[in-house]
């Protein structure tokens, strides 16, 4: 996998309330390091060319952990998309692939980047990463068929045939970064919560007459942490696959 260059947006702007810390979230350790840097570490060990960060504007802790690499600041909370679009500045004019990684999602594996990004360069405008829960519920349908994406369905707005799939999303995304910015200009926030979705970006490719497909991972791997029962389960978790 060393053909062409490789990005990654780190999303970490959240904040750690409902861990119940004064400690921004991708901070809190696992097994004695911050989730963030778990991340950084696989990225390294994929050799990426460039790793940016998405930070709160009171995320200075954040950007000390992830130097020398650099940050971005969204200055406000306005959706998954709004956060990536906040690190356009760095990545304006990479040519490569791009992942979006969600900071609190510190297992992924080497092996699962890479089977992202072998997807990605089969010809797809991006490619997101699916998982089948045991509970599927509260998590976005990733739609196939004949091996291409054809929509996330919130579980909220999905009929009941889509909420009798079991192919959630993850949340981790690999783009083209010659079309990537491209399309989340062109997401809207009209939706209940008035935000920019992520999410959106299958439609808007699927639009453009661009194709999206999803690979599977483990479900362990999925994992993430918005309470301190979370993050002692992905201790849990880290820990078995480390035979500790």
């Amino acid at each position: 996998m060393n053909k062409g260059k490789v990005a990654a947006i780190i999303l970490g702007a959240g904040k750690g309330t409902r861990m119940k810390s004064d400690l921004p979230k991708v901070l809190m350790p696992v097994c004695g390091k911050p989730m963030i840097r778990h991340i950084i570490d696989t990225l390294e060990e994929m050799d990426v060319d460039k790793v940016v960060t998405v930070i709160a504007p009171d995320g200075d802790l954040v950007k000390k952990e992830v130097a020398p690499y650099p940050t971005c600041v969204q200055e406000k909370q306005l959706g998954t998309c709004h956060a990536v679009l906040a690190a356009r500045p760095e990545l304006c004019t990479f040519h490569g692939d791009i992942f979006v990684v969600f900071g609190d999602q510190p297992l992924y594996k080497k092996e699962t980047f890479e089977k992202v990004l072998k997807k990605r360069r089969e010809g797809y405008a991006l490619v997101c990463l699916g998982f089948r829960p045991e509970d599927p519920a509260r998590y976005g349908r990733l739609i196939m068929e004949n091996g291409e994406l054809k929509r996330i369905v919130e579980y909220k707005d999905a009929t009941e045939e889509e909420r009798a799939i079991n192919f959630c999303n993850s949340g981790m995304m690999c783009f083209d970064g010659e079309t990537m910015f491209e399309i989340l200009a062109e997401i809207s926030n009209e939706n209940a919560a008035g935000e920019y979705y992520l999410t959106d970006a299958v439609a808007v490719a699927l639009r453009k007459g661009l194709k999206c497909s999803a690979v599977e991972c483990a479900v362990e791997e999925a994992a993430a942490a918005n309470t301190q029962e979370e993050l002692a389960q992905l201790e849990v978790l880290y820990k078995q696959r480390k035979g500790k």
